[in-house]
């Protein structure tokens, strides 16, 4: 059981020395930056570290397009401010993006430049827009493919970190990220190896909010306003994020949308499908989100229940679900449930198979499946996959 032990000097403190090892040990650094609270901190002191030495470092941004104006306003001020010290990669490509709040469209293209007269803003005139600017991209590619790739392709082969403003407070995956056994940067605990040769590094991992306000308040450094609006509205200071707001877990937020940027909420909802519907319910408990209790029709069981979802979306969703829920089904039925799984269980059971568990997947619109133990393709094995798929399923007999 991992526990918190102090280590006898401020938070600030602590995290400038291991920012001032990082750069001792790397002989390449970056910093991925959103916009947000913590990584704008980061970028505060990354940046004095750098001054101090007269050294650069590579600043990441992955621009979402439907974003907060002001998110994208503090950012541009950010790159211009520490433009001495900075080699900026603002990159403006379609990525492709999760989207929790439809299923006709449970993803979507940022950038998509066949459908560029519906952009929600124009990138910045610096930004990085060539599709061919990084020999690894591949429009379509996952958000999170292209972090790991730009990392690979950053380094060049020499030792390199990646500073990440995240804190163990705000989540227990957060936490997880730093206390599970993975390889370190010579030992360090608050570094996780990426691939080889690439770490991420999080010097600010045990900062509470509390000290985020308090190094702004202190400094006088400019922070993201879209903060303030929030307070205004009355989020709370642990509700409050500006990550593209259409994932599993982020649309609970995107009901501020309209109050805070109405301007901005237009665009929105005319480019990302199902953006109006998801403001309306992203917040409701029980079936309707997937969250908290779930229930049944009286005269259906759960199975059937999950067919009569499964039934009721788009052709490429329902492939998809029932895919996964195959490979699920399988899995079980190789590991002591030959006649299937039960009907009924806990929903929230990981350790338990049960057609409950596939119902709350669904009501969820948990596209990657996680609930049920899986986890996300990678851009360019999806294709594959779904041939794979085809075939195991005619022979497995299964959904």
């Amino acid at each position: 059981m991992s526990r918190k032990v102090g280590l006898g000097v401020d938070v600030l403190t602590a995290a400038e020395g291991r920012i001032s090892t990082i750069f001792d040990l790397c002989g390449k650094v970056y910093l991925s930056f959103s916009g947000g609270k913590d990584s704008t901190v980061m970028l505060h002191l990354v940046a004095k570290e750098a001054r101090k030495r007269n050294r650069r470092f590579g600043l990441l941004l992955v621009d979402l397009e439907a974003q907060y104006a002001h998110t994208i306003n503090h950012a541009i001020e950010c790159f211009e401010m520490y433009s001495d010290v900075i080699d900026p990669y603002w990159v403006s490509l379609p990525l492709s993006l999760r989207n929790a709040v439809s299923q006709f469209e449970p993803q979507w293209l940022c950038f998509d430049p066949d459908r560029r007269d519906d952009w929600v803003r124009d990138p910045p005139a610096f930004a990085i827009t060539d599709e061919s600017h990084f020999p690894f991209f591949r429009r379509g590619m996952e958000f999170e493919d292209f972090i790991e790739k730009f990392s690979e392709w950053y380094s060049g082969g020499a030792l390199t970190a990646c500073f990440v403003g995240i804190r163990s407070d705000e989540s227990l995956n957060r936490f997880r990220t730093l206390v599970i056994d993975k390889q370190r940067l010579s030992g360090l605990q608050w570094t996780t190896r990426v691939s080889s040769g690439t770490y991420n590094a999080y010097p600010i991992y045990d900062w509470h909010t509390k000290d985020i306000w308090t190094y702004t308040h202190r400094t006088g450094l400019p922070m993201n306003p879209i903060y303030h609006l929030m307070h205004q509205a009355g989020v709370p200071l642990s509700h409050q994020r500006i990550c593209q707001p259409y994932g599993d877990d982020q649309r609970r937020g995107l009901w501020l949308y309209h109050l805070l940027e109405p301007q901005t909420w237009g665009r929105v909802i005319k480019r990302v499908m199902g953006a109006n519907s998801g403001a309306l319910y992203s917040q409701e408990s029980g079936n309707i989100n997937g969250v908290g209790k779930v229930t049944k029709p009286s005269h259906l069981s759960w199975e059937q229940y999950a067919k009569l979802l499964l039934g009721s979306m788009p052709p490429a969703t329902k492939d998809h679900y029932e895919n996964k829920i195959a490979v699920f089904l399988k899995w079980y039925e190789d590991r002591g449930y030959p006649r299937g799984i039960p009907d009924d269980g806990k929903a929230n059971d990981r350790d338990t198979p049960s057609w409950t568990r596939i119902v709350k997947a669904l009501l969820r619109n948990d596209y990657w499946c996680k609930g049920l133990s899986f986890s996300q393709h990678k851009s360019g094995a999806y294709a594959k996959y779904q041939k794979v798929m085809k075939a195991r399923r005619a022979k497995w007999g299964l959904i």
